[in-house]
């Protein structure tokens, strides 16, 4: 990591200003490096605090949307809940009465409230079971898949883009920028099928849907591998249609980095242009990349939810989806809000995180 430019311009300052105490220069160096560094955390700890205010206030936000949004949706869970089942209008009330839809809306939401500040996100109509103990069950697929995926296209992403910005113009460049913003503007479910139809269909090479089959064994390493085998497609899926972003964002970094003074003088030295790309123009044009990375960690929670469906794979987003379709309202906030605090936190992290790596940002 680069040293704060700020230090590096006081340090020598303080030498003199040293000198005049009666402990010597080198005591006095030492007190001006300690009263920048002081200064710099100060900084730090305000610039930290101002990032978690805002955080909070968003999620602040987020709170009070999840609860109205899903009123406004329109649908009768009494009427999802009891579409294939005779019921008599006697059962019907009592049902609305268990599950609090025959109270004010004011009433639900002061009771939604308490029960987001005391971490109890309600129970679900359809599963009868808490809302939170059903998200905490399905967090490790969608985990699996978005994290299969993301590292996946960030590898792929800065490898092709890096060899795109460097080489610009060449027939491989053409290609890859082609490939990638036909990718990006492809949709999940469209291209999802695409590829069930060809690689399950067509070629039988891997199952459709879930994430173990039901014939096997009940041991670890069948289980995994049967795991691995249901993941090629939803992470193929996945991987193909966020990793052109990271193509492109690479190739106009490398492209911004390309003619730099800097790059030029290394090459005056003798430097191999494979040692160049890598060894000083790879590294500062990474920045836009990361903050990139740390932006999808929380939205490919909340993008899996497309193949997720489309592979019936039992994370996160199916749920959402099969929420959805009644619907469930204490399970569609709870992962609402679980989606909207994972966006929340990863952007957060990203503003912290980006200032140790850019210089500008810590000046302004």
């Amino acid at each position: 990591m680069s040293m704060d430019p700020s230090l590096v311009a006081e340090s020598p300052g303080a030498v003199p200003g040293g000198s005049g105490r009666t402990a010597g220069p080198g005591r006095g160096s030492t007190g001006g490096a300690g009263g920048s560094r002081s200064a710099a955390g100060r900084g730090f700890a305000k610039y930290v605090l101002a990032k978690l205010g805002g955080a909070a206030v968003s999620l602040l936000m987020v709170v009070f949307s999840a609860f109205f949004l899903f009123r406004v949706l329109g649908g009768d869970p009494v009427d999802a809940l009891t579409r294939d089942v005779p019921t008599t209008p006697a059962e019907r009330a009592a049902l609305r009465e268990r599950l609090g839809l025959d109270q004010p809306l004011s009433l639900q939401f002061v009771h939604y409230l308490q029960g987001v500040l005391t971490g109890d996100l309600g129970q679900s109509y359809q599963y009868q079971q808490p809302v939170t103990s059903l998200i905490g069950a399905r967090l490790g697929a969608t985990v699996l898949l978005t994290g299969t995926a993301l590292v996946l296209a960030v590898s792929l992403g800065l490898w092709i883009g890096t060899r795109a910005g460097w080489r610009q113009g060449s027939t491989f460049d053409k290609v890859q920028v082609g490939v990638s913003l036909t990718l990006w503007s492809a949709p999940t479910f469209w291209f999802g099928m695409i590829v069930i139809m060809v690689f399950a269909r067509y070629l039988g090479l891997f199952p459709i849907n879930g994430m173990v089959s039901p014939y096997t064994p009940d041991a670890f390493w069948p289980q995994a591998l049967d795991t691995l085998h249901h993941l090629v497609l939803p992470a193929l899926t996945m991987t193909a249609v966020i990793y052109a972003q990271y193509v492109l964002v690479m190739r106009s970094s490398i492209l911004d980095e390309k003619d730099a003074d800097y790059l030029v003088t290394a090459r005056a030295k003798g430097l191999r242009d494979d040692d160049v790309r890598r060894r000083h123009a790879v590294p500062n044009a990474l920045l836009p990349t990361v903050t990139l990375v740390f932006l999808q960690l929380g939205g490919v929670v909340g993008g899996a939810i497309l193949t997720e469906t489309v592979f019936s794979w039992p994370g996160l987003g199916l749920l959402a989806y099969q929420a959805l379709r009644i619907p469930d309202l204490p399970l569609l906030q709870g992962t609402f809000l679980f989606f909207s605090t994972a966006v929340i936190l990863a952007n957060t992290a990203a503003d912290v995180v980006y200032r140790f790596l850019d210089p500008r940002v810590r000046h302004s």
